[in-house]
């Protein structure tokens, strides 16, 4: 039966008859249907991946890609008039994720799929996931992310388990997503939710009775923990995770006839950042259960798990009042007393190392640090951070356990789905054999200087800038000119990622063209992003950016030469089309704060040019790329250490006297400002910044500002601009998440 029978068949009727969503259902029929011929990967061993987040992006584009079908159906679409993209439209995107920890697991199952690698993720179905975001008078306002569609991408099962919570248990439900590798591999997204959740507990915003946990338990990813009830529903949904994956986890091991004493020859658990640490006591209890001794159950379980850490930021590094745990997991906590007293007899009691600190606190980056095998950065200078800084008296213990993995995307949706026609460019000239080895682009250097490939390369990023303003007037009803800078910073809003430093250097280039000063070209700024409804000063620094959204897009003095784009509800489907189009990829933070970052390596290998700090991955971009080819600034990750070790840093300095910077923090509560935004959060923000800017953004403003310049103008030399775009794709195959799964199972896993 031809491609074209079978659509017709589940759709009863001709192709040229559907509508956009009979179109799509039936896709999606296809597509699990030719899952399901593709048999479920098996081994001697198996990795668990538990995430709290799992940022999949849409699905159907996707999985066509991996089945080799994408263009066979898009030439079909287009026979009958039909648009692919279209009807991929239609599809809800999964809301299980937030930023790059979230789409990183994402890529990370891809690409195990792709090597054909046994490896399920283990994760919770979100109704609501994070939450949707809109602007309503120049501000983030937070609603229900309501995703879950039928027809899903989803697959409900009879796999249920019961989880014992301190005042109440509750009933789990598996759902499942196929993860197909790259015309090869076939996995699993296990998702746990439970039958008794009530949507209906929503009922402004996203605000929810927080203490009904049989109603509230998969609601959100992340709900608010501004206060206790907050703080232990995040435990419950960490604890229900665990629970249900390490009973998963037995289940099969039983099945499959393994003796659990053997469980490390069988099975290995990546946890991915400190969310998922609770798996290590709850698998150490289970085995008790099954009769095996505690010492024995620590011994197999620390074989087992190993741990990603994702952050050096301590807020990040989770701590729990063991009173919370008490009440939540009573269970747990002889377990988790016995792993600390065993820290303490090892390590003399030392205060650094100890499990439960002494304010009665529990560590649940050190539950995954004494009690797993491996230890990871996932880049090369946050894995020295670590163990110079942040983890020292850890590695200095278990200096065998640390490693660094540099993260890794998925080639497939970033370049092959988010920008086709650079990706057809690149098989005429290549052949097809970088999308299953990504380090053949590098033999696009070979074009470096012949002046049709450039041409053509240049061509495919214009029409790409062309389909993105339209976009964004479509979506933003914001006018952009295509033949502008695009220059773009789309990423979770954090003040370590220091948005708020590029909406200075916008206030900066506002100043610049009043007074007649400006660019050959025109220069778009482009913003994306969702802030933690918790998180204040990041509401602040979207209010500010929505606020010069509006001054400058309707001056007409300015808006000739700049203007200022904010994305609502900033997702996947939306970067695939605006990280094809970026000119500049905007990565800023301060140097040492991120850990290594993954947008970075989207836009390089769509041919942005990176304009950062020393910082993540940056580091890694800098060294393939050459000098010539990057655009750095700021100080370096040893410098600002310093500052932070010797209190060294003063923001009010940096206002006081330095007239340029006093001038842009100024304009922020500036008579133009205030008659459009809210006089409180801008007076907050323009006072964070003089009296505490913890994450030193006035330290490299002028670094920033001046580097920019010099990018913008270069842009003017359209030649040179052309080679570096070629460079850095051809540069970028070192970034493929398939590198990265292959050394974590080379080093870590050890599945085949």
């Amino acid at each position: 039966m031809t491609l074209e029978q079978e659509l017709v068949s589940l759709l009863g009727k001709p192709i040229a008859d559907a509508k956009r969503r009979e179109l799509y259902a039936a896709l999606l029929k296809l597509v699990k249907q030719k899952s399901a011929e593709r048999p479920v990967t098996s081994g001697n061993k198996k990795l668990y991946y538990i995430s709290a987040e799992f940022l999949t992006g849409k699905q159907l584009g996707k999985n066509l890609i991996n089945l080799n079908l994408y263009d066979e159906v898009d030439q079909l679409f287009k026979k009958y008039g039909k648009s692919l993209s279209s009807v991929e439209d239609v599809e809800e995107e999964p809301s299980l994720g937030n930023g790059g920890l979230g789409r990183l697991a994402a890529c990370y199952l891809d690409s195990a799929a792709t090597l054909d690698l046994p490896a399920d993720g283990m994760g919770l179905r979100y109704h609501f996931g994070l939450f949707k975001q809109e602007f309503r008078d120049h501000k983030q306002y937070e609603v229900p992310d309501r995703w879950l569609s039928s027809p899903s991408v989803l697959t409900k099962t009879n796999v249920s388990y019961t989880v014992e919570f301190g005042k109440l248990s509750v009933k789990s439900r598996m759902y499942d997503m196929d993860v197909l590798g790259y015309k090869t591999g076939h996995n699993m997204l296990h998702l746990f939710d439970i039958d008794s959740v009530d949507e209906s507990l929503v009922k402004e915003g996203i605000d929810f009775d927080k203490t009904a946990i049989a109603k509230n338990l998969t609601l959100f990813l992340y709900p608010d923990d501004s206060d206790e009830d907050g703080r232990k529903l995040r435990i419950y949904q960490q604890y229900f995770m665990v629970s249900n994956a390490a009973q998963y986890i037995l289940d099969e091991e039983k099945k499959a006839g393994h003796n659990l004493m053997d469980l490390a020859d069988h099975v290995a658990i990546q946890i991915n950042d400190t969310h998922p640490s609770m798996v290590i006591p709850e698998l150490i209890r289970l085995l008790i259960k099954e009769g095996i001794p505690f010492y024995k159950a620590e011994e197999i379980v620390t074989n087992v798990c190993a741990y990603t850490n994702h952050t050096i930021l301590a807020e990040a590094l989770e701590k729990w009042p063991y009173a919370y745990l008490q009440e939540v997991v009573p269970q747990l906590m002889p377990i988790i007393g016995g792993m600390d007293f065993g820290v303490e007899c090892a390590y003399n009691n030392n205060p650094d190392l100890r499990i439960i600190d002494a304010g009665n606190t529990v560590h649940m980056a050190h539950i995954d640090m004494h009690y797993g095998h491996s230890i990871n950065g996932v880049a090369a200078l946050h894995t020295d951070i670590l163990k110079k800084q942040e983890l020292r008296p850890f590695y200095n213990i278990y200096p065998e356990k640390f490693n660094n993995k540099t993260n890794g995307i998925t080639f497939r949706r970033f370049i092959m789905h988010a920008n086709p026609d650079l990706s057809h460019k690149i098989d005429s000239l290549l052949g097809a054999s970088w999308k299953s080895n990504a380090t053949d682009l590098e033999r696009l250097m070979q074009y470096y200087n012949d002046e049709n490939v450039l041409n053509a390369f240049a061509e495919i990023k214009h029409n790409n800038k062309e389909r993105a303003a339209q976009f964004i007037l479509d979506k933003e009803g914001v006018e952009v000119d295509p033949d502008s800078v695009f220059d773009v910073q789309v990423k979770r809003f954090h003040e370590y990622k220091r948005q708020q430093m590029n909406a200075l250097w916008v206030i900066y280039e506002y100043f610049r063209i009043k007074s007649g000063v400006t660019f050959p070209h025109p220069v778009t700024v482009i913003f994306g992003g969702k802030a933690a409804p918790a998180y204040y000063q990041a509401q602040a620094v979207i209010h500010l950016i929505l606020c010069l959204q509006e001054l400058i897009n309707n001056d007409p003095q300015v808006s000739k030469y700049l203007k200022v784009v904010m994305l609502k509800n900033y997702n996947v489907a939306k970067a695939e089309k605006i990280i094809p189009a970026a000119d500049i990829s905007e990565q800023i933070s301060l140097a040492s704060k991120e850990a290594s970052g993954t947008s970075n390596m989207k836009f390089m290998l769509n041919g942005a040019i990176t304009l950062g700090t020393m910082d993540g991955a940056n580091v890694e971009i800098k060294n393939l790329v050459g000098d010539g080819n990057i655009y750095i600034f700021g100080r370096s990750s040893d410098e600002v250490i310093n500052l932070y070790n010797t209190n060294g840093y003063h923001a009010e300095d940096y206002y006081k006297y330095h007239e340029s910077i006093r001038r842009c923090i100024d304009f922020i509560t500036s008579p133009e400002m205030l008659a459009i935004g809210d006089a409180k959060l801008l007076g907050d923000l323009k006072d964070n910044l003089i009296h505490k800017d913890w994450f030193m953004t006035l330290l490299d403003l002028e670094s920033y500002c001046n580097v920019k310049e010099t990018m913008i103008y270069d842009y003017s030399d359209q030649e040179r601009w052309k080679r570096m775009s070629l460079v850095n794709t051809a540069k970028a195959g070192f970034f493929s998440s398939d590198r990265s799964i292959a050394e974590y199972n080379r080093d870590i896993w050890h599945l085949k």
